[in-house]
């Protein structure tokens, strides 16, 4: 008997850990950008993090939603890719079945839950959930928009940020310029994925995503440093900006050489390592990128809390 239920006992573990890796948990370090209006926004209270926090979780469990959703519509595509044929779902260890009745369990009780809790912070859930949605069925195939759609994800994250404060009772607005330092840093994310699919996969690229066929490396090069370049001056402008000064800290601007040097340092992975191909595991693994987020994080705080605006 006891053998019985040890072995159920570890089949059930084996069932949540594949399930957990078809969500791709490890991906919601993207959910980091929902904590820049915390942060910049100078709203450092045990509450608003508590409530930022959830609203990240919450941006987690419609992420894994689409996740889900999109891997079982990639499934066979999935399999001609070195390293996404591994996928629970392309590899035929979790069942599609299995998958779209947990994406939906997900996405109904995150977007129920926070209608009534916290209304922005939905509506930015819903738009995300619905251009997500088009995204997987098809718009994904239409070059240069599928990036732009990828880095639209990264500003409606910044934006729930915003929202659930918001919702909270907090008065707080997300600055245009880190709007526009969000969008185009996602961007260079997206086409360097891009560009890591055609060099690392090449004549059968194609086989594995349709737009592919239309993009060159030289003009994913060109769109590369183009998204770099403004990264680096929408935040330089930024941090200098009059009403940067005013609201938020007249010595931001002491950060810009770390954010030149994330950007440098993953322009680096992309061209030196041949890496880019997944954001999130760059991000994990490479530990002069992990130091210098610390490093910019720590500064900001520290400008933040012993220089106050005004």
């Amino acid at each position: 008997m006891f053998d019985t239920e040890e072995s159920c006992y570890f089949t059930l573990m084996k069932s949540i850990k594949i399930l957990l890796e078809a969500m791709r948990v490890k991906a919601w370090t993207k959910n980091f950008f929902v904590f820049a209006a915390l942060l910049f926004g100078r709203v450092w209270s045990i509450k608003a993090l508590e409530e930022t926090a959830l609203a990240a979780l919450g941006f987690g469990l419609i992420a894994s939603t689409i996740y889900l959703v999109n891997d079982s519509v990639d499934r066979k595509k999935d399999r001609l890719h070195p390293e996404k044929r591994n996928r629970p779902i392309a590899s035929g260890r979790l069942s599609v079945g299995h998958a779209i009745t947990t994406a939906v369990v997900l996405a109904t009780g995150t977007l129920v839950t926070s209608w009534i809790l916290a209304p922005w912070l939905a509506l930015v859930y819903s738009v995300y959930l619905v251009k997500q949605l088009g995204y997987s069925f098809g718009l994904k195939n239409v070059v240069i928009l599928d990036c732009i759609l990828i880095a639209l994800g990264f500003v409606l994250r910044a934006l729930a940020g915003v929202a659930v404060l918001y919702d909270a009772g907090e008065l707080i607005t997300l600055s245009p310029w880190l709007v526009i330092c969000t969008f185009f840093l996602a961007s260079l994310l997206a086409f360097a994925k891009r560009r890591h699919e055609l060099v690392s996969m090449g004549s059968t690229a194609m086989e594995h995503r349709q737009n592919l066929k239309e993009y060159t490396i030289p003009l994913l090069d060109q769109v590369i440093g183009i998204s770099a370049s403004a990264s680096i001056l929408g935040y330089s402008i930024y941090t200098v900006s009059d009403r940067t000064a005013e609201f938020v800290s007249p010595y931001l601007w002491v950060t810009i050489p770390f954010v030149a040097y994330g950007v440098f340092r993953y322009l680096f992975i992309v061209y030196s390592m041949g890496l880019g191909g997944s954001p999130d595991k760059v991000l994990l693994r490479d530990t002069p990128l992990k130091v210098n987020i610390l490093l910019w994080v720590g500064t900001v705080v520290a400008i933040l809390a012993t220089n106050p605006a005004g």
